[in-house]
């Protein structure tokens, strides 16, 4: 786990618990790399729009028994990832 990552965590946890989804797995190295390569691909608010929408995404896709959590949530990053990064690429 990364430096940001560890003083993350317990705040991540108490997020979790507050909003009364304590068992959800949260990748914080992950999330914050998806966040990265939105911010430089695209601009820097880029970031938290795209984690929203990857998590958005993830939410319906698991609540409608389109896949598991664990699945849509890797599926979503992967196509956030390559939009945000194809996207960078037409900007150069």
């Amino acid at each position: 786990m990364s430096g940001a990552a560890e003083q993350l965590s317990p705040f991540v946890s108490e997020l979790l618990q507050a909003l009364e989804i304590e068992d959800v797995p949260v990748d914080i190295d992950a999330v914050l790399g998806l966040a990265g390569v939105a911010a430089h691909s695209v601009v820097r608010p880029a970031a938290p729009l795209t984690t929203f929408v990857v998590g958005y995404a993830a939410g319906y896709a698991a609540a409608t028994g389109q896949a598991t959590p664990e699945v849509a949530i890797r599926a979503a990053s992967r196509v956030a990832d390559e939009v945000a990064r194809r996207h960078g690429a037409v900007q150069e």
